[in-house]
Parts: structure tokens; C-alpha cells; sequence
């Protein structure tokens, strides 16, 4: 049970973006330019070489928001995810800008299970995530819990990017103490910025193996949008808390995953091996076992392409039930190609974004609504009336 309070964005400085071309870039200590290799399984690399801009002292050339990244020179390897640089960051207002988190046990509680409500990507947005929840009636004015028995579950990625990360899982922390009170919960799964951030922590500069060549923790992390406030205020309860997350769960027929890629199925056939695997690798505390998570929790887009997408979505719920996923990680303008078109149609960015997206042959659902990109901060309530 998180109590007291916990102040948001006090004593800092602006966020810190580093600019990114792709999602994840790996520094590697050869010369650039840097290769792409095969992962270290075999199987499609999930990384690529980072541009000359990197290198020190490299001018970046500008570009307008949400311009279609550089095409590179050979085709992008399946699982290769773009992202804009330049993702913007919303300012906070000033120190006295705070959330009162402190707790207050609820006298009664609800009796059953409540409607079922999941949250995509949220990467550091606090406001947006305070937001949104209110929309939702999840939470009051002043930021408690008041949705009595219902559900909540968060499906990863709460930090890096975005200003706050450190703030969204010290909410998320303290709901789910006031939700259970109440006879509901809030119940979170473990992103690959949760596995970058604790590798981060963990090994810092030591390196690892990669399918690019050698590369560190510390530096994936910053490359992918670590905030240094995020690092300085990171606790041992927070790395407790990423540490114990699940990476699966079955909530009334849908399969909540982070990422949309069949990775899933390297870690056990059932979700109660998967979540007793990866908990039992962390636990190594092995800087390339650690690596290796993050890779693979990284891939992602296996579900998009029409004829093969349904066909992955098929064999996850057919090894771990359910019938429909619901995933994050893959921002919904990617998956539906709308970033930058040129095709002689009206673009439309991240802002045209307003719900979920249903795809696959309505097997899959994607909660990222990219608000790393100026879109919208997705909370939804399951099933979709669709």
C-alpha cells in the first residue's frame, strides 16, 4: 500500500528528449555505419543501425511533425518499428503543478466483479492519463479512485518519452491499493520500456549482446526516450513493482498482452508459465537474459499484414484462450499506415485517432492511440461495441 504524498514534476527541470528514428535503436561500439544483423535467435532483427546524425556533433536536419521517416537504403526487416523523431513532450506548468496522491480507504465495497476497462501506452503523459481516467469516471476530481468494484488494467509502457513516468506509476501504485479497497482493482503488465528502464537501472553500461553488435542498457534507454528526471527520482519500490508485473492475463475472453508479436509463445504454453518464466529470468538479474526479454518484447506488427496476422492472433488464443487480444506497443497510425501518406489521400496523424483499432478479422484490438505523437491517450472500456 502506497500512502502519503507524492508530488509531481517538483524541484526538476524540463524533460530531456533524445531524438529517436526508430523504435529501438541499439548503440553499438563499431564504427558507424552499424549493420543490421540477425537477432540473437535467429529470427528477424528487431534493430538496426542508428544514422550518422548521432554521431557527435551532427546537424539533424529539420523536419515538419509527423513527416515520414528517411526511407533506408535496404528493406526494413519484419518486426522493424518506425517512430518519429521529435516526439513532442507537454510541458508541465511549473513546481507547484502537483497530484495529491494521498490514500483514503473506502468504508464500503462493491460487491462482484465491475465492468472491465483497459489503458494503453501511457509513457510519462500524467495529465493526459489523469484525464482521461476522470473521462471514464475512474477517478475523482481529486485524483482517488471512484469507480467502486470496476477494472483497470494498464497494458505497459508507463515511462520514457513522455515528463512524468515516475508520477503515472506512483498513481497507478496508489490506485490499485484504493481499487482494492473498494472491491474492484487496478492491475498493470509489463512493457518493454518496464524492461529498458530496469536494465537501465540494473546494468547501466554494462555490455551486452546484441543483434547489432555490443550494446548497453544505459544507452538503449536514453536512445528511446529515458528521461533523466525519471532515473533521478526511481526507487526500489518501483523497480520492485516493474519486477512483479505479469506479462499476460485473460479478463473475460480477451487476451491482454503489451506487445502485439507471438513472442509470447518462447516463454510457455499456458499465461501461468509465460508470467512464472519471464518473473524467473528478471530474477536472474543477468545483464543478457534481461537484454534478450527486451528484445523480444520489443517486436512487434505481427499482426498487420492481412493475410498473416490472423493467422499469429489465431495461435496465441489458441494456446492461451480468449478470442480477441488486446495489445499497446504498436501505435495505431502505424498499423493503420496513416503517418505521412502520400498517396494522393488527405493525411491523417495521430490527432485523427479517437478509439481503439479493431483488426485482424476483428481478432485484435490496439490501444496505443500515440500520445507520444500528439494523439489520444486511450482508456476504454471491454467488450467494444464493435
Amino acid at each position: 500500500m502506497v500512502e502519503g504524498s507524492m508530488t509531481q514534476g517538483a524541484g526538476q527541470g524540463p524533460a530531456m528528449r533524445t531524438e529517436t528514428l526508430r523504435d529501438f535503436r541499439v548503440p553499438v561500439t563499431e564504427p558507424a555505419p552499424y549493420a543490421v544483423s540477425a537477432g540473437l535467435d535467429g529470427a528477424a532483427p528487431v534493430y538496426g543501425a542508428y544514422p550518422a546524425y548521432y554521431d557527435e556533433g551532427a546537424a539533424v536536419p529539420p523536419r515538419p511533425d509527423y513527416a515520414p521517416d528517411p526511407e533506408p537504403e535496404e528493406e526494413d526487416p519484419e518486426g522493424y518499428t518506425p517512430t518519429h523523431r521529435d516526439l513532442p513532450i507537454i510541458g508541465r506548468s511549473g513546481p507547484g503543478d502537483t497530484v495529491q496522491v494521498q490514500y483514503v480507504p473506502q468504508d464500503t465495497a462493491a460487491a462482484g466483479p465491475g465492468p472491465l476497462y483497459v489503458v494503453g501506452d501511457v509513457h510519462g503523459y500524467l495529465d493526459e492519463l489523469v484525464t482521461e481516467l476522470q473521462a471514464q469516471n475512474l477517478i475523482d476530481a481529486d485524483h482517488h479512485w471512484s469507480a467502486g468494484n470496476a477494472r483497470l488494467w494498464f497494458l505497459g509502457d508507463f515511462t520514457d518519452r513522455g515528463p512524468d513516468g515516475i508520477g503515472v506509476i506512483d498513481l497507478v501504485m496508489r490506485l490499485s491499493a484504493e481499487a482494492a479497497a473498494s472491491g474492484g482493482y487496478c492491475k498493470a503488465l509489463m512493457g518493454n520500456h518496464e524492461l529498458l528502464l530496469i536494465g537501465a537501472k540494473r546494468f547501466g553500461d554494462t555490455p551486452v549482446s546484441s543483434g547489432a553488435g555490443t550494446a548497453t542498457f544505459q544507452a538503449a534507454w536514453l536512445l528511446n526516450g529515458g528521461q533523466r528526471t525519471d532515473m533521478e527520482r526511481l526507487e526500489d519500490v518501483h523497480l520492485q513493482w516493474m519486477s512483479r508485473l505479469d506479462a499476460a492475463v485473460l479478463e473475460d475472453g480477451h487476451l491482454l498482452l503489451h506487445s502485439d508479436t507471438t513472442a509470447y509463445l518462447d516463454y510457455g504454453d499456458s499465461i501461468e508459465d509465460v508470467n512464472d518464466t519471464v518473473h524467473e529470468l528478471l530474477n536472474r538479474n543477468d545483464a543478457d537474459i534481461t537484454w534478450d526479454l527486451f528484445r523480444k518484447f520489443t517486436k512487434r506488427f505481427a499482426f498487420r499484414d492481412e493475410e498473416t496476422g490472423p493467422q499469429a492472433v489465431r495461435e496465441l488464443l489458441d494456446t492461451y484462450g480468449g478470442g480477441r487480444v488486446v495489445h499497446g506497443h504498436s501505435p495505431i497510425p502505424y498499423l493503420l499506415g496513416e503517418v505521412g501518406t502520400e498517396d494522393g489521400d488527405e493525411p491523417r496523424g495521430p490527432e485523427s485517432v479517437d478509439g481503439p483499432h479493431v483488426y485482424a478479422q476483428g481478432l485484435a484490438i490496439a490501444m496505443d492511440g500515440g500520445v507520444t505523437m500528439a494523439g489520444k491517450l486511450l482508456v476504454v472500456q471491454l467488450p467494444l461495441n464493435d
